[in-house]
């Protein structure tokens, strides 16, 4: 006779979703800098450690820039978890990025 073994909840570690970001910026332009000063703000303050962040300066990779059909910028991509979405603009409103990453709480 086989007995069950219980799963002792401390031993098993939590998953946690990291949420993969990519921002496209121009170089130092103005609302680029003030894009990666919102995003990382948000970040922090929503996200904690559970986000990867990829800066992506369109004037160093055209092409890479090109490839993935970015057009303007600043443009922030949600590459995963799953559905992908994107923001354009300095990502100033803090409640478009916060619906954008799936993030619920009071964006106020």
């Amino acid at each position: 006779m086989r007995r069950k073994r219980a799963k002792d909840k401390a031993s098993s570690p939590e998953i946690e979703t990291v949420v993969v970001l990519r921002l496209y910026i121009s170089g130092n332009a103005p609302n680029s800098v003030r894009a990666i000063a919102n995003l990382e703000a948000i970040c922090q303050q929503y996200l904690k450690d559970g986000y990867k962040l990829e800066i992506v300066d369109v004037f160093e990779q055209p092409l890479r820039a090109l490839a993935d059909g970015v057009l303007v910028t600043p443009s922030l991509a949600k590459v995963s978890p799953a559905p992908a979405a994107n923001v354009i603009g300095n990502l100033s409103d803090k409640r478009k990025v916060l619906l954008m990453l799936g993030v619920e709480g009071n964006a106020g």
